[in-house]
Order: structure tokens, then sequence, then C-alpha cells
């Protein structure tokens, strides 16, 4: 049997129990930060992340953010082949945000068909259902060109999304990184912005609220556009300094769906640097 090792990059904000059950690698996006150097989006302990969530609260230029280089995805090939598997599996950051999904291109192209790179189209914890799924059809004696084509059916099927809202805009305008966000500038900088992550993997504003209860409302009734109510899923919950609102949040998913699974894991740094402090939202897989 084929022995796939799946690579996964840190925005992917897999849980801890997952990346041990499923034997996967993650590799992490760069931070780099003027006053306080070099740091590596690679920690999924909750206390260091804290720090970094407070430590964002308190500057007022925000860190830079850079994907892996070539060069270090090919250090990992490299090392799981030596290690013995016989291919790879990268699933990476939606390309519309990032460049990691060229830097694992450029390498893979070194080992054909040994690897196989998919970009995601989506961000946080939606990528580690996706990684999730991976495993299940790898364990099912799938090889890994037989598991792309089979993500990326589903992908186009709609059976992974992502929605979620910001409770600081602030953090989403000096990123500058979507022009779609433009119209929310201005006194909507107080306000919760919903946002969920179109077929195309952009960003996509849809709401806003003063409220709480409104913003999870409104991210629910968004999601249900493309998983309808009472449909089973898998759920993977993530916040950055809002475990408290994203619990609530949980509660009343449970309530709308046949929830077959449920986990909550923290944002990473170079996600929550980009959302901020006081985001929650969730990732979501439709299994019927």
């Amino acid at each position: 049997m084929e022995k796939t090792k799946i690579i996964v990059d840190s925005t992917g904000d897999m849980p801890l129990e997952w990346i041990k059950k499923m034997d996967v690698d993650v590799i992490p996006l760069h931070i780099l930060w003027e006053e306080r150097g070099i740091n590596e989006d690679d920690s999924r302990n909750y206390d260091d992340l804290k720090k970094y969530w407070d430590d964002l609260d308190k500057e007022e230029d925000l860190p830079k953010t850079s994907q892996p280089t070539p060069i270090e995805f090919k250090q990992r090939y490299d090392r799981f082949f030596e290690e013995g598997y016989s291919s790879i599996l990268v699933i990476t950051l939606s390309g519309k945000l990032s460049g990691t999904y060229n830097s694992a291109i450029i390498s893979a192209k070194e080992y054909p068909d040994k690897i196989q790179v998919i970009d995601s189209k989506t961000a946080s914890s939606a990528i580690a259902l996706i990684v999730y799924r991976a495993s299940e059809l790898l364990s099912e004696g799938k090889d890994v060109i037989a598991v792309k084509e089979q993500l990326l059916k589903e992908m186009e099927q709609k059976r992974f999304g992502a929605f979620f809202y910001v409770s600081n805009f602030n953090f989403l305008r000096k990123g500058g990184r979507v022009s779609r966000f433009a119209s929310f500038v201005g006194t909507m900088l107080n306000l919760r912005v919903s946002i969920f992550l179109n077929e195309e993997g952009e960003m996509i504003p849809f709401g806003k609220s003063r409220g709480t209860k409104k913003a999870q409302k409104l991210v629910i009734s968004k999601a249900q556009e493309f998983f309808p109510h009472g449909s089973k899923v898998r759920l993977t919950m993530v916040h950055s300094r809002n475990e408290e609102e994203c619990l609530k949040l949980q509660k009343m998913l449970e309530s709308e769906y046949q929830v077959v699974e449920s986990i909550i894991t923290p944002m990473g740094k170079v996600i929550s640097s980009h959302v901020g402090p006081g985001t929650a939202g969730f990732g979501i897989e439709k299994l019927s």
C-alpha cells in the first residue's frame, strides 16, 4: 500500500488531536514584526497564542506575514521521502490570500506524480476539514492522485465552507488585502463584520452588526445558503481570543444541523494577525 504524507500549512488551524491522529506535518508561515523580530507560525500552544493575541492589541503596526519558500517545501519533501513515504499530498491556504500554494507547486515539479498539491480555496479550520477528508480517503486505500481528484470534485460540489465574523475591522483594514472591504471602512470599524470565503477562495464581507447574537445569526444564515438546515455535518469551530462566543456559536449550530463531530481549535498567529483578536467562526463539511 502506498504510504502518503500529508503536509498542511500553518494557516490550516489543525486541532492538535488531528495532527497526531492523521500523521500530518505542519509547515509554518513566517511573521516579521519590526519590534519583535522574526517569528514562526508553528505554535499550537494555547498560552503562547493568548500572549500573541494580547500583543496584537498593544501594537499600532501589524506584523508582516510571508509564505514558506520553495526551498523550505523541498526540504520537507526530501525528508519525508528519505523517511520512506512514497508520496506526498500538500493542502494550502487559498491562493487568493497567500503565495503558499505557488511555493509548494514550484518544488513539487521536481517529483512528477509523487507529490500532489491542492489549493484549498479556503482558510483556517475549513482547511482542517479537507485534511480530515484526505486522511479518510487515504485510509480507504486510494492513491495520492485519486485522493486529489476526489477532493477537487468535492470542493467543486461545495462540501466544505468557512464562515466567521471579526470584532475589530481595523485589522482587515490595515492588512489591505481585499478591495471589497473598502465599503465597510470608516464608521463601521467598531462593528462585527461577517465574512465567508467564496468558491474562488476570496474573503467576502456580507453583513455587519453591533451585537454578538446578530453576528452569529448572520453567519449561520449565510452558511445555510450552501449547507441547508438539518444537514449532517462535521464542524471545526475556531476563534482568536474569543472562546466564549465560539462556544455559543457552536451550540447554535448544533440546534440547526445534525452534527456528527464538532471540535474547537484556536486560530494560529498568521490568520489572527489579519483578522484580529475577537474573531469567531467555523469550518463546515457536509456529510449528507
